[in-house]
């Protein structure tokens, strides 16, 4: 099947792994699609969750006609994956938080998980470290604001530093905490303003090569398409039509959902 690469998130979090797609990728065809409507997804109820983003995402993939899915959302990958692969006919790319990479990474054994109340609270995530994280202490912050500050901070507004500040506090507590796992593709967008708010230095690791080495593995067995970089939303947005603008995307056509 030939077609571009479609990255789906619920805002512009996704728009953190299209540079590492662009360097495991380059000269690919990117379509980014975002529910920016129902955004944010962390805080609703998972079942209604499941059947948005399975419609938001069937809409999408007959609309850009892609030939392989990146869900570039945590919340999304670790409810709706299974369900998105059972009902699509294309390969999809989930996204978790990155526990494997940081577990070998730190070097005190403390690691932050810096997620949405979704991902922070689910039984995936409690599997993810009992494999990979089960010698470590693991400090887990639901960051919920962050996801706003990263929307606000594509749009062209400066962060609330005090906001980051605030919600990032708890993984300052221990002394011993080396590394912090940013658990939302939101995140990584805000990465410096995160590193501003520790007290010591820390390393942050995020999902996004992983992402980029995975879709690149699957991307070698279909035919992806070359060309310029379109955009898709579930509502009109200025805001977001310059935070896609930023990435090197058109302005967004209105996605409907059936």
């Amino acid at each position: 099947m030939s077609g571009p690469i479609l990255i789906f998130d619920s805002g512009v979090g996704g728009l953190s792994v299209v540079p590492p797609l662009r360097h495991h990728l380059p000269g690919a065809a990117l379509v980014y699609a975002c529910d920016n409507a129902m955004l944010p997804y962390g805080i609703r109820p998972d079942e209604w969750l499941v059947e948005r983003i399975l419609a938001v995402c069937k809409a999408a993939v007959a609309a850009s006609e892609c030939s392989v899915l990146v869900v570039a959302c945590n919340t999304a990958s670790t409810l709706a994956l299974d369900a998105l692969r059972e009902h699509l006919t294309i390969p999809v790319v989930g996204t978790v938080p990155a526990i494997k990479p940081a577990a070998a990474q730190s070097r005190s054994r403390h690691l932050g998980l810096l997620a949405t109340s979704a991902t922070v609270a689910r039984p995936y995530t409690d599997r993810l470290i009992a494999t990979f994280a089960a010698d470590c202490r693991v400090t887990r912050v639901a960051a919920d604001p962050l996801v706003r500050e990263a929307e606000r901070f594509l749009a062209g507004e400066a962060p609330d530093q005090a906001v980051i500040d605030a919600v990032t506090a708890p993984l300052w507590e221990a002394a011993d905490l080396d590394t912090v796992v940013l658990g939302c593709t939101h995140f990584p967008l805000l990465g410096e303003r995160i590193v501003a708010a520790a007290p010591r230095p820390v390393q942050l690791v995020d999902s996004g090569e992983a992402i980029a080495r995975r879709t690149a593995q699957v991307s070698q067995e279909l035919e992806i398409v070359n060309g310029h970089d379109e955009s898709l939303a579930t509502a009109p947005d200025a805001r977001l039509a310059r935070a896609v603008g930023t990435f090197g995307f058109d302005e967004p056509r209105l996605l409907i959902v059936g």
